[in-house]
């Protein structure tokens, strides 16, 4: 990678460092501690001279120091401990570029590594070292170790896993000095805060080590620094990973954790910590956590039936968006469609604006002319009849607005009135088939008893009626011919009730049909805003009506083509006034056809 734009105090820095013997490296390398801290903090200048710093190598050159040994360094553990300092902070928040993935598959682990097997060095000389100064000056540099470790784990969170698979931090974990194993599990402790879900991603044996070790430090060690860290850290990884819990809980090798806990002196600093882990590990908080575990599982199901679902769905989305592109190309079709109709419609306004203006002004000037050549005597005349045409012709539109506007104002009112008359006529028919179902199946009256005195009455009544008007005697033949008669009469009689039934049924069919059309007709829009098969209502099956249309229409044709000069003679049309009754029960059973002016 090629520095774009050089630092002069890294070039002369790398240029001294790469003319230097090996022995004065590390303490030429101290001065890019000055030069960090002189530049400003989080600013585009700081990453410059981190990416300058990386690209003459020097960051290489810090790790190749502190992998020697710290008896051949010049400054000893405190060079190295500022050195680990600077490559932290040199490593967090540089920008590799081209070689990205050198930077964080090789270096930054290597730097890991490095810094853990300085911690193991650290606390071997901590444990070796007599004299209490000594332990104080290791201690201070095995915190600025420890630092400037979680500060590169802080910039690269992903270097997390490597720390905790290392062997070199368990055994740093596992040291019985107080101060060393307190400053370890404050920093897996603040590791964990950052990102407690690679703790799940180490294996199970590096995962029971660490919990055996922080478990035994909570029991067994009698310093309450230890302890207390312990609680905290066996309680942050309880509340963060249910699996750690309920291994806590079910384990054999933790059988017996929460009595052992309860046995812990209630006094003690951490005492609100120890609650809440003993508190976790009850029974009733285990029950919880196996519900929320099936309530994971049970989003876990759903979660992949919803993604089989959506993928099957995906499956289907070329069809879906096909459909969904020929129906808005249809609809854009129709929209361009509509707007070269309006377009159309707008020329031909246009258009037609232009032929009554040069209509308007032809005529003007043929008035002129006419009234240069009519004597003078004439022409005060001949503009009185002139005012009386257009006053007739403004009054004939006048009325015929007014009768629209008012039949549109009736047309509500003449839609129920022909709603009552179709009630009216359906209840009637009704009423009828039941007074005729009536008669019919009426039970039989008998007749009163007659007595003896008004039984002779009656056959003196009837021998009296045929004394007075005897009966001519017919013979056997003329009775039949007059049966036969009679059955011939009968016979014509009711074909000709057929015939009147089924003339009458066709009257009320042509009636239904031609209520029908009124209604349609009533309910139809104009012919300008009718659409698809919405102009076939103002259509008639009736022969005579189309041809009496058909006549009307190549009349008003022929009229309005005729040349204006040809119009000039005609005299108004009388109008006939219908009474506003009449026409009411007329339209309440027959449609009045009719031309509209324009």
């Amino acid at each position: 990678m090629k520095p774009m734009g050089r630092d002069p105090r890294i070039l002369s820095l790398a240029a001294e460092v790469a003319v230097s013997p090996e022995q004065n490296v590390p303490v030429i390398l101290l001065k890019l501690k000055e030069i960090i801290n002189n530049t400003p903090f989080g600013s585009s200048e700081l990453k410059k001279v981190k990416q300058d710093i990386y690209c003459y190598d020097l960051i290489q050159y810090c790790l190749l120091v502190l992998s020697q040994d710290c008896s051949r360094i010049q400054g000893g553990w405190t060079t190295i401990s500022q050195l680990t300092q600077i490559l932290s902070h040199c490593c967090v928040g540089l920008e590799p570029g081209e070689d990205a993935e050198e930077f964080y598959n090789e270096l930054l682990p290597s730097a890991v590594e490095n810094f853990l097997v300085l911690g193991r060095q650290l606390q071997t000389c901590f444990i070796n070292a007599a004299k209490g100064e000594e332990k104080d000056a290791l201690l201070h540099f095995f915190e600025i170790v420890t630092d400037s470790l979680f500060w590169l784990l802080g910039g690269h969170v992903q270097l997390i896993q490597n720390v905790l698979r290392s062997d070199h931090f368990l055994h740093l974990l596992q040291t019985d000095n107080v101060q060393v194993g307190s400053t370890v599990m404050t920093m897996l402790q603040n590791i964990l805060q950052i990102n407690s879900g690679d703790l799940l991603r180490i294996e199970v044996k590096t995962l029971h080590s660490i919990l055996d070790e922080v478990v035994f430090k909570l029991l067994s060690t009698p310093s309450p620094v230890i302890r207390s860290t312990a609680t905290r850290l066996l309680l942050l990884m309880a509340k963060s990973h249910q699996e750690i819990l309920i291994l806590l809980r079910l384990s054999a090798c933790y059988k017996g954790l929460r009595s052992l806990l309860n046995k812990q002196e209630p006094g003690t600093e951490f005492s609100q910590e120890l609650r809440q882990l003993i508190g976790l590990l009850s029974p009733k908080v285990y029950q919880e956590v196996e519900e929320q575990k099936l309530h994971q599982a049970a989003c876990l199901i759903q979660a992949y039936w919803k993604g089989f679902q959506t993928r099957k769905r995906l499956k289907k989305l070329p069809s879906a968006v096909i459909t969904l592109q020929r129906s808005f190309r249809s609809k854009r079709t129709k929209m361009l469609l509509k707007l070269s109709r309006q377009k159309e419609e707008e020329d031909c306004r246009l258009q037609l604006q232009l032929q009554r203006q040069r209509a308007m002004r032809l005529s003007r000037e043929l008035r002129l002319s006419m009234l240069e050549i009519v004597h003078p005597g004439q022409v005060e005349k001949h503009n009185r009849e002139i005012e009386e045409k257009s006053a007739l012709i403004i009054q004939k539109h006048w009325r015929g607005y007014r009768e629209r506007k008012n039949f549109r104002q009736q047309r509500p009112s003449l839609v129920e009135y022909k709603a009552a008359v179709t009630l009216q006529r359906a209840t009637l028919k009704f009423l009828a088939k039941c007074r005729k179902k009536k008669k019919l199946f009426a039970p039989w009256q008998e007749l009163r008893e007659l007595t003896d005195a008004r039984r002779v009455e009656l056959k003196q009544q009837v021998d009296d009626y045929i004394r007075r008007h005897p009966g001519s005697e017919v013979s056997d033949v003329i009775s039949r011919e007059l049966h036969s008669q009679a059955q011939e009469r009968l016979q014509h009689y009711f074909m000709g009730r057929a015939l009147e039934e089924r003339a009458q049924q066709h009257r009320e069919a042509l009636m239904a049909r031609i209520s029908t059309n009124i209604e349609q007709l009533m309910k139809a829009p104009s012919l300008k805003e009718a659409e698809g098969k919405e102009p076939e209502l103002f259509l008639s099956r009736s022969r005579p009506v189309a041809a009496k249309a058909k006549q009307a229409h190549l009349t008003t044709l022929k009229h309005i083509q005729a040349p204006w000069w040809k119009k000039l003679g005609e005299e108004a049309r009388d109008e006939i006034d219908v009474p506003k009754d009449e026409l009411s029960i007329e339209l309440g059973t027959l449609f009045i056809g009719g031309t509209k002016p324009p």
